[in-house]
């Protein structure tokens, strides 16, 4: 996130520069945060982070890869159990997928 930017300009601008895609957002999945999941990294930098995942609907762009990303590919919701992810990714995913999540503001 960058100084001066909302959390929904943050998903957007995000998304164009991993994927190629504009999106406009349309809803929250949810927040999430583990106090176990911490990063150190070597310059001493400790962290501990948290994600907002949002609902948004592409409305134009071409799928690229970029220097974020290494591999773009759109999927129907019913492929999604076959792919490979950690499990708190697969919990955000299925929040989504199965409607657990606040209505659109």
């Amino acid at each position: 996130m960058q100084i001066g930017e909302s959390l929904p300009d943050c998903a957007v601008r995000e998304t164009r520069e991993e994927t190629g895609i504009d999106v406009e957002i349309v809803g929250i999945v949810g927040t999430y945060t583990n106090p176990r999941h911490v990063f150190a990294y070597d310059d001493g930098e400790v962290r501990q982070e948290f994600s907002v995942c949002f609902v948004a609907r592409p409305v134009a762009g071409q799928l690229a890869v970029s220097e974020e990303s290494t591999d773009v590919r759109w999927f129907d919701p019913a492929e999604v159990d076959a792919l490979p992810m950690v499990p708190s990714i697969r919990k955000r995913v299925n929040d989504w997928r199965d409607g657990n999540m606040p209505a659109a503001r």
